[in-house]
């Protein structure tokens, strides 16, 4: 047995565990299942991916290995070191919050995720609804757990939890009224196109949405009643000023492994920290320079409030605002794909779609976010943009957000690491954050050079906005969890240096809080990507080639950025010897 076909056996293993995890490539496998999502389901994956390294370490001479595979067994290796070190953390972080907390990702995966072509798979749909029970409960009991151990929960990451808890189970059949729930609406569009194909007769559709309709009312709406009940017993003792993970029992400890995680690298906070206010300083500087430009009078906060609070850089908050930013998106999207050939030689095979996301989890000024195709490109990548606040949506960031979502940002890395077809099947699945959002962010710089691109120089000033809200990332994030920081001071520190609206900005600093270490990926990430990119075009001078320097960085799916280096070096190793 080859290494490539032991890590495929070995990786399906890992698959089969995770009934989502198959689904969101497109499988059919355990498709009426969900996850087991408690601390038993979590030691039995961490040992069988223990098991599977000491068989790679006894199977396999590491020393006989070409380079390719090399990356491979290093990989595995990484994944399990890092699962296990997160292991002692299971219960320290926030279950429920308001960052597409678990209460609304499953009506999002099963909205959007799970498929139905057959009437097997609408029996798995509402088999899935009767599994919410379970899971819901799983995550309550972890949560509770974690309140023992003296984990406190900000206001705002419950308050959210509630809300959108609560819209998951408004409307029929839930609630009394003439609006469906989207789930029941989801259910009723699946059934009748089943209907329309033939695939059931009125007496089976009729059945289907009756088991449909008992499931929702008899275990989904108990299971998120649970948790909205869960979420209002924690309010009174909820954080009255909210601070960072640092000031918890355990915290510095879970802290220090979460930037480990994040970043795939042994960074310190107070190293990210001092990084961030020196990425802040330099662009800063830039910012001047398109002042500039443009002949603005006045320092950096009076442009900033320029662009903050000027009517001409915001659609109309009406519909036709709405559509009219959806429809702009597509067109920079459209424009940048005719310019790809000239950068890139790997192309993605999935299409992407721009949607407005779902009412039920749509948010005032949250971060807009991607979700990836399936491997076969049967199911398209998607860039979510949320619409429901039109003045936390400047019109000089539209261009960058595209192309950090979309092309070529998360839809260009993400599909076509899905589509690789030269490396360990485990491999185009693997997910690193400092790898696929360093790479986002290098891609906003990057699509800097494509023609037609940041024409007019408020969008030049957009992209400068977008990469110094990452600088202020690394800034907030360790200040909130390493410094003693509270949410006022992260807010008041982010408005003072970018023209964010304030909507915007409270919203990203409560993301930090729930999701500590995060945030400061994608900086770590694009700078590791800028400084290979130097290091390669020092090394090879007039024989860089843009393309195959992007194919380096590419071909091998995602991968800590210790690994990243060794795939440039060895591209560059191979134009030498070319």
């Amino acid at each position: 047995m080859s290494l490539t076909e032991w890590f495929d056996a070995e990786y399906e293993k890992e698959l089969m565990l995770s009934p989502l995890g198959l689904t969101m490539q497109g499988r059919k496998e355990r498709y009426g299942e969900l996850d087991d999502f408690s601390k038993k389901g979590f030691d039995e994956r961490l040992a069988l991916k223990k098991a599977s390294v000491e068989e790679l370490k006894a199977k396999f001479d590491y020393a006989s290995l070409s380079p390719a595979e090399k990356v491979s067994y290093d990989v595995w290796v990484y994944q399990y070191e890092e699962m296990a070190a997160s292991e002692p953390f299971f219960y320290d972080g926030y279950t429920f919050h308001q960052m597409d907390g678990p209460q609304s990702f499953a009506a999002t995966f099963l909205i959007n995720f799970h498929t139905v072509e057959s009437e097997s798979d609408l029996e798995a749909l509402i088999s899935r609804l009767k599994e919410l029970g379970r899971v819901m409960g799983q995550l309550v009991e972890g949560a509770n757990i974690g309140l023992e151990k003296g984990t406190r929960y900000p206001k705002f990451a419950l308050e959210g939890t509630i809300t959108q808890a609560r819209a998951i189970i408004t409307g029929k059949p839930f609630t009394d009224g003439d609006e469906d729930s989207a789930l029941w609406a989801d259910i009723k569009t699946e059934v009748e196109k089943l209907q329309k194909s033939g695939t059931l007769d009125e007496a089976k559709a009729k059945a289907h949405l009756a088991a449909a309709r008992t499931a929702l009312v008899e275990i989904v709406k108990p299971a998120y009643d649970e948790i909205i009940a869960w979420a209002e017993a924690q309010l009174p003792k909820a954080m009255k000023v909210a601070t960072g993970v640092g000031a918890q029992p355990n915290g510095a400890a879970f802290y220090r492994q979460a930037l480990s995680a994040q970043t795939t690298t042994q960074m310190t906070p107070d190293e990210i920290h001092a990084l961030g206010l020196a990425e802040v300083a330099r662009l800063q500087e830039e910012m001047k320079g398109v002042m500039k430009q443009v002949k603005f009078k006045g320092d950096l906060q009076a442009f900033f409030k320029k662009v903050r609070e000027g009517k001409w850089n915001y659609y109309p908050d009406t519909d036709e605002g709405r559509v009219a930013y959806i429809t702009d998106a597509k067109a920079a999207i459209d424009n940048i794909e005719t310019r790809l050939p000239d950068f890139f030689n790997l192309m993605p095979k999935a299409q992407l779609v721009v949607k407005r996301v779902e009412p039920f989890r749509e948010r005032d000024g949250a971060a807009q976010h991607y979700f990836p195709s399936t491997p076969d490109g049967s199911r398209p990548g998607t860039y979510y943009a949320h619409l429901s606040d039109m003045t936390a949506m400047p019109k000089n960031q539209l261009e960058v957000i595209a192309y950090h979502e979309g092309i070529p940002g998360h839809h260009m890395q993400i599909a076509i690491a899905q589509e690789l077809t030269e490396v360990p099947k485990f491999r185009t699945q693997s997910f690193f954050t400092a790898y696929a959002e360093g790479w986002a962010l290098y891609a906003e710089k990057l699509a800097k050079e494509m023609p037609g691109t940041y024409k007019d120089p408020y969008s030049e000033f957009g992209r400068l906005t977008s990469e110094i809200f990452r600088a202020i990332r690394l800034v907030v994030d360790t200040g909130l969890h390493a410094k003693g920081w509270n949410e006022q001071k992260a807010i008041e520190y982010f408005s003072a240096n970018s023209p964010e609206p304030l909507e915007s900005i409270t919203s990203e600093v409560r993301r930090y809080m729930v999701m500590p270490g995060q945030a400061t990926c994608y900086k770590i990430g694009m700078i590791k990507v800028l400084a290979l990119r130097a290091k390669a075009e020092a090394a090879l001078g007039e024989a860089f080639d843009i393309r195959a320097f992007h194919d380096a960085l590419l071909e091998g799916g995602g991968v800590p950025l210790e690994i990243l280096e060794r795939q440039v070096d060895l591209y560059i190793a191979s134009a030498r010897a070319a």
